[in-house]
């Protein structure tokens, strides 16, 4: 590697360490706006290295970098932040459904039997309501990819498991698009009996529907 290709790697470390540690303890908003402020400064250094081959080229570029990356993560941070609130508030009501919040990651998870009956993947007449609820939040805030997540308890064959989940999932996301949610953002995946949450087999039969921001 050569010197300054070394002097640059050291420099992007630093960035990234320092917004990173800078997020610890603070809001969601204030940790989109660090992450963005040092993923911006990364780019923005090894744009400035590759365009002006210096030091001063890259620092000019990291500072650039990071002043732009500091905006979009503040704007992502609060974009979510809207989200989660009116997410919360439509599910509020219902005694199936639970919502999390992993930095600008959003997981709606529901309770297996409010949207299916055993071996089923047809959506129960609840489950639609949930699905309703939920659709409404995704629909006013366009911005955000969505993954329909099937599970499985680990009861019966594990292969038979994992289709059951697939279809399941695929079903969720189906009735988002009935529902007037845009297919394209929508990814479903069967997770079977992978991914267990606990040990009893009720928690671990559910849908989750995680939310990410589209950064495109």
């Amino acid at each position: 590697m050569s010197k300054k290709w070394l002097q640059l790697s050291r420099i992007l470390i630093i960035l990234l360490t320092l917004s990173l540690v800078g997020c610890a303890g603070q809001t969601n908003q204030q940790q989109g706006t660090g992450i963005g402020v040092g993923v911006g400064a990364g780019v923005g250094a090894i744009i400035g290295q590759a365009i002006g081959g210096d030091t001063g080229a890259t620092l000019l570029g990291a500072g650039i970098g990071a002043t732009v990356g500091g905006i979009a993560g503040n704007q992502i941070g609060r974009y979510m932040d809207q989200q989660e609130q009116d997410l919360r508030n439509a599910v509020a009501a219902s005694n199936a459904a639970s919502v999390r919040r992993d930095q600008d990651v959003l997981t709606a998870t529901f309770k297996g039997e409010t949207f299916f009956d055993t071996n089923s993947f047809t959506i129960k007449p609840g489950g639609w309501a949930e699905v309703n609820r939920v659709a409404t939040v995704l629909n006013k805030y366009p911005n955000t990819n969505i993954k329909v997540a099937g599970h499985t308890d680990s009861l019966g064959n594990e292969a038979y498991n994992q289709q059951l989940s697939e279809r399941r999932a695929r079903a969720v996301k189906n009735a988002l698009i009935q529902y007037g949610v845009n297919g394209n953002r929508i990814r479903a995946i069967g997770y079977g009996e992978s991914l267990p949450i606990s040990s009893s087999n009720a928690q671990n039969r559910r849908v989750e529907i995680v939310i990410t921001p589209n950064q495109a």
